[in-house]
This record gives C-alpha cells, sequence and structure tokens, in this order.
C-alpha cells in the first residue's frame, strides 16, 4: 500500500527493469542464448550503467535466461505444438518480451520485511524506499514470518502492487490410509467423490455464460464506458472460478483427513489436445479449470498429511465399479450408469468416483514397501 510518491517509484522501477530485460532478450537471440554467465559479459555493464543495481541487473539477466528455459521446456514437452506448427514457429523466430508490469524478483539484499511494523524497505531506480506499508491477512502475515524463504516477487496489476513471497511451509507426515476417495472431475459436475459429495457445476456455468454475454454486448458498443466497464470487470470470471475451486478442494481434503482416507485424483494432462468438441463446447472445455482444482488439492493434501495417488482416468466412465465389465454401452447418457452384465444402476460420476477409489487404492498398494519380516 505506497503512497502518490513511493507508487510512481515502484511503477518507474517495473518500466525500467522490464524495458532493459526485453533489450537483455534481444541480446540473448542474437547470441543463441548463451548460458548465464555467458550472457551477464554482454549485457551487465549496460544494465549497471542504466542505473540498475548489481543484485537488480543480476536479476535481469537471470529471469530473461530462466524465461528461455521455460520457453525450451515447453517446446520439448509439446505444449506450443508440434515441430513447423505455426505457434511453434511463432515462438521460437524471435526473442521474448516482457510487459511493462511484470514480476521483477528481489532478494533480501534489495528487499527486507519489518513484520512488527508491516512494512518493507525496497529497492528503487530512485533510491531505496523505507517504510512502504503492506497489507494481508492475520493467518498469511503468521505464514509470512514463520517461513519465509527465498525471492520474493514485485508485480502490479491494475495500478495495485503485490509483493509475492515464496514460503516454504513444512509438510506434514503422510498416515497410513484406511482407504480412498475417488474424485472424478467433470463440466457438468466439478467434482464427485466416491463417499457422496457432489459439486455441481451449474451455477459456475451460468456465471459464464453470464459474463460472456456481458463482455460480447460490452464490447459491441465500443464507447469509452463500456470499456471502462470490460476493465473494471477484468480477471472477475477468474476470480470467482478460483474461489470455487479453493471451497471445493477443502472440502475434500477436510472429509479425508477426517477420515483417515486418502485421495485418488485423475490424471488429466493434455485432455485439450486429445478432445474433439464442436465449437460451442470448446468454450466450456477451456473454462474448465481442472488443472487448478487439482494442484489445490495437492497442495492442501500435503500441509494436511493426506496420502494422494494420481491415476489413468482410461474407460473411469465406462467401467462399472461393482463387477468391473467395461462397456461403451453402460453409459447410457451424461447422468445415467447401467451396466450391462450385473444390472446394477448408478449416477455416472459417482460409479466413476468408485473406479477411481479402487485404482488409487491399487495404486498405493503396488507402490507401499513390504511389511513381511525378512527371511533369516
Amino acid at each position: 500500500m505506497p503512497e502518490p510518491e513511493q507508487a510512481a517509484a515502484l511503477s518507474a522501477t517495473l518500466r525500467t527493469v522490464n524495458d532493459l530485460a526485453c533489450w537483455v532478450s534481444d541480446v540473448a537471440f542474437a547470441h543463441g542464448v548463451p548460458r548465464e554467465y555467458e550472457l551477464r559479459k554482454h549485457t551487465y555493464p549496460r544494465l549497471k550503467a542504466e542505473g540498475l543495481g548489481a543484485q537488480a541487473a543480476q536479476h535481469t539477466i537471470k529471469k530473461v535466461r530462466d524465461a528461455y528455459t521455460a520457453l525450451r521446456a515447453n517446446v520439448r514437452a509439446g505444449n506450443l505444438g508440434k515441430e513447423g506448427s505455426k505457434r511453434r514457429r511463432k515462438a521460437e523466430s524471435k526473442p521474448i518480451t516482457f510487459r511493462p508490469e511484470a514480476a521483477q524478483p528481489y532478494d533480501d539484499r534489495c528487499l527486507s520485511w519489518q513484520y512488527d511494523q508491516q512494512t518493507v524497505s525496497i529497492w528503487t531506480t530512485e533510491g531505496r524506499l523505507k517504510g512502504v506499508p503492506f497489507v494481508c491477512s492475520a493467518s498469511a502475515l503468521k505464514v509470512l514470518q514463520q517461513y519465509r524463504k527465498g525471492e520474493s516477487d514485485l508485480i502490479e496489476r491494475d495500478g495495485v502492487f503485490y509483493l509475492i513471497a515464496t514460503c516454504k511451509v513444512p509438510e506434514a507426515e503422510p498416515y497410513e490410509p484406511g482407504g480412498f476417495i475417488g474424485v472424478d472431475l467433470g463440466i457438468v459436475n466439478i467434482a464427485t467423490t466416491s463417499i457422496g459429495y457432489q459439486a455441481a457445476g451449474r451455477r459456475l456455468n451460468r456465471y459464464r455464460k453470464r459474463q460472456l454475454a456481458l463482455r460480447a454486448k460490452l464490447q459491441k458498443k465500443r464507447t469509452k464506458s463500456a470499456k471502462r466497464r470490460l476493465k473494471e470487470r477484468s480477471r472477475r470470471e477468474q476470480r470467482h472460478a478460483k474461489n470455487t475451486n479453493h471451497i471445493i478442494a477443502k472440502t475434500i481434503v477436510t472429509e479425508a483427513e477426517r477420515t483417515s482416507a486418502g485421495i485418488s485424483l485423475e490424471e488429466l494432462k493434455g485432455i485439450r489436445q486429445r478432445v474433439r468438441l464442436r465449437k460451442p463446447q470448446r468454450v466450456a472445455l477451456h473454462s474448465w479449470a481442472f488443472a487448478q482444482l487439482a494442484e489445490f488439492i495437492v497442495y492442501k493434501a500435503k500441509r494436511a498429511g493426506v496420502p494422494l495417488v494420481f491415476v489413468d482416468p482410461a474407460y473411469s466412465s465406462r467401467e462399472c465399479a461393482e463387477c468391473g465389465r467395461i462397456d461403451r454401452l453402460n453409459r447410457i447418457c451424461q447422468a445415467t450408469f447401467v451396466c450391462r452384465s450385473c444390472g446394477i444402476v448408478a449416477h455416472a460420476d459417482r460409479n466413476a468416483s468408485r473406479v477411481l477409489a479402487r485404482r488409487g487404492e491399487d495404486a498405493w498398494t503396488a507402490g507401499r514397501e513390504s511389511r513381511v519380516p525378512a527371511i533369516p
């Protein structure tokens, strides 16, 4: 929460370091993206001449080098398409650029925290700012004070400044689960568990449709007030979906901890590339934050010591949880499952979650160390 003069200095600092990061990126691209030490020889003198401190210059160079490392990792993983694809050629044919408000890393030499006063002392291109107040919740302040470690990132978003601090929170020791809770993820039902909990997606899907219609209406007007409204509503849908995922993840992990059970999640990496849908359905699929929900469940489970495994979800919607028969005709509609072998009738998502729970238990048993005593 900086004062106006402090905010101007922080904003100017971010724009300066990111403008110089774009120049460093051009140099790196021209030299074939050399190692960080080699890149430092080509760029460090000018960064110092432009007014950056020694640590700020080092972090700017490292930020650029890390960006190219991430790009190469995405190319190897196929996240930018196959070799020769338009998206991949576009990413590899030009230097990486940085937005004016992009994050800038700070270490303890450039940034110091005063937890009792809730202020920070931070380096800027106009000198060091002392006594800059910051705000956070009481629980976040406690975690910050106990577990903060390493670098922090300064970022500006819509005129508001954020300090993103890295906290190394110790994981709880996982217990031996008495069973597993299967979690089936979907669009109609965001999450369905094998113990009966179901998070319906109707409200969230309706909210997304309203937001989509409102954005289309405002974009069509093209007036100053419409553009101002669009800016005000920016990322509102994203925040709403994130809060919903937090609530669902907390409910699932709390129930697993209460019953001393583990959690079995389906591995859904690459689903957007595998699934082929009609155009009206693509919006729903690409708005589906399943990876975020899984990430929230993972980190909450680690903090609570709840065992968690990922399993292959192949044919889980067609497999009977009672007899194990897999048949395409078992899934007669989106909501109903009728086994052609044993005749059991169940909710399709509930049946799939039970299948995932059994697969999770099998995976845990297979990976668990044997407790049979050694033969003398």
